[in-house]
């Protein structure tokens, strides 16, 4: 695990080492919140209504952003704090996530607790590939407080994601499915598994000539689980 961490901060280093001139013309920054009437994360409920702010920084492909989810009508839901690192080139795109979550081994919520059997985090790499009409996605988790497969061992628990855009009626639209490959109880799943079906409809309100606020339906259904959702929700982005 040491070796992980070492490893993401040296990468987190990299990332920000850029010169003052580089700084001036190529950086962009992104900070903008999302507030949802649920959290729905790959077909799995996570909580009531929150509020998922973000913070990231990008150079020449390269990002590091920091993401978080925290409860606005139920205290009890877990908050949820993010880290990732990634690059894209092109179509491609590979990445490595830091997840924390206030539940989870240490019942103390320590965020700087990272014993192998003892922490809250979770650490997945992800690759993929933009086609323009499909985009694919594959995610595993490596290390931390990962999920057990049927036999009790660590799962390394994945998840394999296809998005497909389109624009329907002036209004944009993506559609999703998403599939468990392995047994994991990360997803309480035995086998492969279907577990993410959505489909989502983003229109922008326009507020003023240079403010426009997003607005999101979507609907998401869970084969595995036999749950379905319905969720709404805005983007404030300045």
């Amino acid at each position: 695990m040491k070796k992980v961490i070492r490893l993401f901060a040296l990468l987190t280093l990299l990332s920000l080492g850029v010169t003052t001139a580089e700084a001036q013309e190529g950086v962009e920054t992104t900070v903008s919140a999302d507030v949802v009437s649920q959290y729905i994360w790959r077909g799995l409920d996570c909580g009531d209504a929150a509020v998922q702010p973000t913070l990231s920084i990008g150079y020449k492909g390269l990002s590091l952003s920091a993401w978080g989810s925290y409860g606005i009508t139920d205290p009890a839901d877990v908050k949820e704090l993010d880290l990732t690192l990634a690059y894209s080139t092109g179509g491609l795109n590979v990445g490595i996530a830091d997840y924390w979550f206030s539940a989870g081994a240490d019942p103390r919520g320590r965020y700087f607790k990272y014993d192998a059997h003892g922490t809250n985090h979770v650490f997945e790499a992800n690759v993929g590939y933009d086609f323009g009409p499909l985009a694919l996605q594959w995610y595993t988790n490596f290390a931390g407080n990962d999920g057990t497969n049927n036999d009790g061992k660590r799962a390394y628990s994945s998840y394999v994601e296809a998005t497909v855009p389109f624009v329907l009626a002036g209004v944009d639209w993506a559609a999703v499915a998403g599939v468990v490959p392995f047994a994991t109880t990360s997803y309480g799943t035995t086998g492969l598994s279907v577990t993410n079906l959505s489909l989502r409809a983003t229109k922008e309100i326009k507020v003023s000539d240079s403010f426009a606020i997003p607005v999101f339906a979507q609907f998401t259904g869970n084969p595995c689980s036999q749950h379905a959702y319905l969720v709404l929700g805005f983007t404030l982005q300045p």
